[in-house]
Order: structure tokens, then C-alpha cells, then sequence
């Protein structure tokens, strides 16, 4: 098949990605990581499938329903979505709605830790939990597959999207009322003890065609 579309002169696959972040702590971070891929990857976004599908400079937001909207058209059409945790990301409630959509839409997830880069005081940061160590999917026994989220230490139903949800191919379902954090499905990497600058794109890509894509 390669052979084939490289005969064909077709171009790689283009992916786009949702980057899903606490803004208020880590912005300067989550720049950084844009930056970074754009200037050292520009000649080869084509090779790489790598476009950034990203909202946070979208408008300001008004209302929980206007916010979910913004949320769901930034995931539309994107195909892998990457959480870039820091250490309070985990307990964000639009993050865990971005997960939750990113779930729906079928992305390609990874998670990649931004608390070991320098903020613009020049500080890093206290690694915080996985965020999709805090999201998961349990079995009703009419086989119905529902979103769960933990807090304070005990599994809820999640809230912000209480209707059944299909998974992955590439995901095991769970089986039972025993919820399976979705962290189990994910890779998880630090941008700075595993050379982000180097291999984001190839992250990307790993949870792209994990999933499919």
C-alpha cells in the first residue's frame, strides 16, 4: 500500500490535533510545545500528517452550553487529541469534557507532561497525576458502556455526558461495573525526559494509527 501511494505521488494522511491543557497554569508551557514542532518541523508537516486543531484562542466563553459547543466543533475534525498535563490538569472539568468528546469522536489519545518546562518566571512545576487516570468506562448489565470519573478518590458516573458511548476497536471494553481508566489505553511522556522536541510528531502519529487513523 505504501509502495502504491507512493507511485501514485499521494500525500501522507494529514492528522490534526486537539491539545487539551489547563490554560491558566500552563499556557507558557503549551506554547512552547507549538513553537517547537512548528519551527522544527515545518519542512516535514507533510511527512509528519501533523496540524494543529487546538481552540484555545477561540472566543471568550460565555455559558457551560456555549463552552461544550466550542469544545465539540474544536474536536469535529481532528483525529487525535493530546492532553498536555501539568500538575493540576487532572482536576480540570473542561479537560475531562475534552477527553470525554475526544472518546466520542474516536481520536487517538496520548499524554504528555509539561510541568518539567520552564514557566515564563523560569519555573518548572510538581508532576500531577495522569488526567486519564481520572476518566474511565464501566458495563451496565444491558451492555450499555458509559464515561465514569473519579473524585475524591471514588468513581462517579460522569455527568457532562451521561449517554452510552462506543469505543475504539483497539480498546479492550470493560466487562463489568469495575471501571477501566481510560489511562490503560494511552501512552504517557514527559516532553523534556523524552525529547519532545525531537519526537512529539512521532507521538502524534503512534496514537493516530493506534487508533486507526
Amino acid at each position: 500500500m505504501q509502495l502504491a501511494s507512493s507511485l501514485l505521488g499521494l500525500q501522507p494522511q494529514k492528522r490534526r490535533v486537539f491539545f487539551s491543557f489547563h490554560y491558566q497554569n500552563d499556557i507558557w508551557r503549551v506554547n512552547q510545545v507549538r513553537n517547537s514542532w512548528r519551527h522544527q518541523h515545518e519542512s516535514r508537516r507533510e511527512a509528519e500528517g501533523f496540524f494543529d486543531g487546538s481552540i484555545w484562542e477561540s472566543s471568550k466563553r460565555t455559558s457551560d452550553d456555549s463552552l461544550k459547543n466550542l469544545i465539540r466543533e474544536g474536536i469535529k475534525n481532528t483525529s487525535v487529541t493530546c492532553i498536555l498535563a501539568g500538575t493540576q490538569t487532572f482536576a480540570r472539568r473542561w479537560v475531562r469534557y475534552e477527553i470525554a468528546r475526544s472518546i466520542i469522536k474516536g481520536n487517538g489519545l496520548l499524554v504528555v507532561r509539561v510541568n518539567a518546562m520552564k514557566n515564563q518566571q523560569g519555573y518548572v512545576s510538581a508532576a500531577g497525576p495522569n488526567p486519564l487516570a481520572f476518566m474511565g468506562t464501566y458495563k451496565l448489565a444491558d451492555g450499555r458502556v458509559l464515561l465514569a470519573e473519579k473524585n475524591n478518590g471514588k468513581w462517579v458516573r460522569y455527568m457532562d455526558y451521561t449517554q452510552a458511548v462506543t469505543l475504539p476497536n483497539y480498546w479492550v471494553p470493560p466487562t463489568s461495573l469495575s471501571v477501566v481508566p481510560l489511562s490503560v489505553y494511552a501512552s504517557d511522556y514527559c516532553y523534556v525526559a523524552n525529547n519532545g522536541g525531537a519526537n512529539f510528531s512521532s507521538w502524534v502519529r503512534q496514537a493516530a494509527e493506534n487508533a486507526g487513523k
